[in-house]
């Protein structure tokens, strides 16, 4: 699925399947979608490195599009652990393959909704730009916090902050965002997660979260 700078968005309507649409959103970007942004990696790089993934450990990149994040996830692990990507565009995922991220992560095609994994099988979840397309936020996180293990690790994570964000888009900020701070920490909470560290800056948003017992 991955982040989003543009002023498009796949847009809620309650006619369409929630699914087809970002389908349909992220199929018609996913060929040139890594050359729209690339300067992002050196951001992605830093988030992983806040997550504090030691060496073998199990992380899935949810919502992966391109695979911008498997590299560093790959580095931070390392050999012995265990990087997968999921994503519910076939297309996003055919163009990490291209750009050679099938070697950092085993790709799933696969809806963050309804993981095709064991509950408490993971250590962390990376997820970019995924919580402004959920169509369920509260139950699509619980399904994150369900395949990690308790005292497991989430990082949201967008490459420009909230601000900077809807300058681009050419809207104002809202409180009504997801991501606020005010509606994310009670969100994250009743999903089995518990927000530990909270930054939003012009360069970056990251949201860390402690997966609750």
């Amino acid at each position: 699925m991955s982040d989003d700078h543009t002023n498009d968005h796949p847009r809620v309507d309650e006619r369409t399947d929630d699914h087809t649409r970002v389908r349909e959103f992220f199929t018609a970007r996913a060929a040139d979608w890594d050359s729209r942004f690339p300067d992002d990696g050196p951001a992605y790089a830093a988030a992983v490195a806040e997550l504090g993934l030691p060496e073998g450990a199990r992380v899935l990149d949810a919502g992966c599009g391109t695979g911008r994040a498997l590299p560093p996830l790959r580095a931070a692990v390392g050999p012995a652990g265990v990087v997968v990507g999921a994503d519910l565009t076939a297309a996003m995922l055919a163009a990490a393959v291209r750009a050679g991220r099938d070697r950092d992560g085993r790709l799933l095609l696969a809806d963050v909704a309804a993981l095709p994994l064991r509950s408490s099988c993971l250590d962390a979840v990376f997820a970019a730009g995924l919580v402004a397309h959920l169509p369920h936020p509260a139950e699509n996180l619980r399904e994150l916090a369900r395949v990690v293990r308790p005292g497991g690790t989430l990082a949201l994570f967008h490459p420009i902050g909230r601000a900077a964000l809807a300058a681009r888009q050419g809207r104002q900020i809202t409180d009504d965002d997801l991501r606020a701070e005010p509606r994310l920490r009670p969100l994250l909470a009743g999903s089995g997660w518990r927000l530990t560290s909270y930054a939003d800056e012009d360069d970056r948003f990251l949201a860390l979260a402690v997966r609750q017992d």
